[in-house]
């Protein structure tokens, strides 16, 4: 959403594209599998699809239809068996869950109704309904469910079920660009207090002081991942955070999930296909420990979460920060790979009209990025509109990614917005970028 868009009419009709197209990307992933495939559960560190299917459903009903549209509750006996806090993954496929038609019908009746409610209720006078925020939050909740449905997919094993074009090449110039580049020392604006559909721990805008830094101009390609790969990386301890080197030593880890050798080359597992592993895409599923053991052997370090900010936000010329790299409009298909538009990264190098003004590329999309910081609020930060979303996650425990990838919406990426995760985690679509301290002058 361009900010600021106080239009009312504008609003509405954003907030329902956002939700049709939440909706048509949940119907994709959930449609593609027969029933059995959808009560499965594909891996203990995910829910049944099924799952995932009617809690969206159960959390736009207490949002949308309960609080913000004052109406009485559809399913209230269901409300605990899609609570995430009250069960674990792990243990979802036990519960009494609706089946398929049943949790796609109730997901459709909540539907009808918050349509509804979104003509009839002002979008304003009350935080949750200033800017249509509540509409906004269900629409990047549900792309956020459907990004883990995504995971699920290609955590699943069997033939091929989806299917998108492939994403463009590499730009032109993309050979000839520099290693690394420069970003001046001095304070930013961090966060966000002017974003309409901005979560709580995006909040609030902040100045912060940054030290001069190099940062990678491109993701780290699996190429470059494959020469550490190659060198006896994950057997030299020298490159490991002590948890990291146990992670490496308890699952007999050699390379980012889902490779194997084959021959004398590499190929890995993607959406059900079998492929030689891509060297110029960025690399992708790998932990945190496995992107600071790289930088760590390449004499780097992983961004701080303020420096992957202030290079994909500063802009040095007017010394504004911007919603994006690129400025203030939108993503775009020539920017940044979203939205699930591809089933994978464009090579290292692509959307060079999506580059920050000092030519950092692909900052947002194509990879999530990992970055050294532990997920913290901000200065002045409040929990809205409940303690769950961010600050029970607060703390050492986890590690902040930050620019989206291929497998998130446009509604839920943004040059503010904070992901988090343990460090331990691989299924994700993580990749990284490294940076080094520039020397003092």
């Amino acid at each position: 959403m361009t900010v600021p868009e106080l239009d009312p009419a504008v609003l509405r009709r954003r907030a329902a594209d956002a939700l049709r197209t939440a909706r048509a990307r949940t119907h994709a992933l959930t449609g593609c599998v027969d029933g059995r495939e959808l009560t499965a559960q594909h891996s203990p560190l995910m829910s049944p699809l099924v799952w995932d299917l009617a809690h969206i459903g159960n959390q736009e009903e207490q949002w949308l239809l309960r609080t913000v549209g004052g109406r009485e509750a559809l399913r209230p006996e269901i409300d605990s068996v899609y609570d995430a806090f009250e069960h674990p993954r792990a243990e979802r496929p036990r519960l009494p869950l609706l089946a398929p038609e049943e949790a796609r019908g109730y997901a459709a009746d909540v539907r009808d109704r918050v349509l509804d409610v979104l003509e009839r209720v002002p979008l304003a006078g009350a935080p949750l309904l200033e800017a249509g925020f509540a509409f906004g939050m269900i629409a990047q909740h549900e792309q956020q469910h459907d990004e883990t449905m995504l995971i699920t997919h290609q955590l699943r094993r069997g033939p091929a079920v989806l299917s998108a074009p492939e994403p463009p090449g590499a730009a032109p110039d993309a050979a000839s660009l520099p290693a690394e580049v420069l970003v001046e020392g001095g304070p930013f604006t961090m966060g966000t207090s002017a974003e309409p559909w901005a979560l709580d721990n995006e909040r609030p805008a902040h100045t912060r002081f940054v030290p001069a830094y190099f940062l990678d101009t491109l993701p780290v390609s699996n190429g470059a991942y494959l020469r550490f790969v190659e060198d006896g990386g994950y057997a030299d301890a020298r490159w490991w955070r002590p948890a990291g080197r146990e992670q490496v030593r308890r699952h007999g880890l050699a390379a980012p999930l889902f490779w194997r050798r084959e021959g004398g080359g590499w190929v890995r597992r993607r959406f059900g296909v079998e492929e030689p592993v891509p060297l110029d895409e960025p690399v992708l599923h790998v932990s945190w420990y496995e992107a600071a053991a790289y930088a760590a052997w390449a004499g780097r370090r992983l961004p701080t979460e303020a420096e992957w900010e202030k290079a994909a936000r500063h802009d040095p010329g007017s010394g504004l920060s911007r919603r994006y790299p690129w400025g203030d409009a939108d993503p775009s298909p020539d920017r940044a790979n979203l939205g699930q538009r591809h089933l994978r990264p464009a090579p290292v190098g692509a959307y060079a009209a999506g580059a920050s003004p000092l030519g950092v590329r692909q900052l947002i999309g194509d990879v999530w990025e990992w970055t050294s910081s532990d997920f913290l609020p901000y200065p002045g930060f409040r929990a809205f509109p409940y303690r769950e979303y961010s600050e029970v996650f607060f703390g050492e425990a986890h590690k902040v990614l930050r620019g989206g990838s291929f497998a998130v919406d446009p509604v839920a990426c943004r040059g503010t917005f904070r992901n988090w995760d343990l460090p331990v985690r691989r299924q994700i679509f993580a990749g990284f970028r490294t940076a080094r301290d520039a020397e003092p002058s």
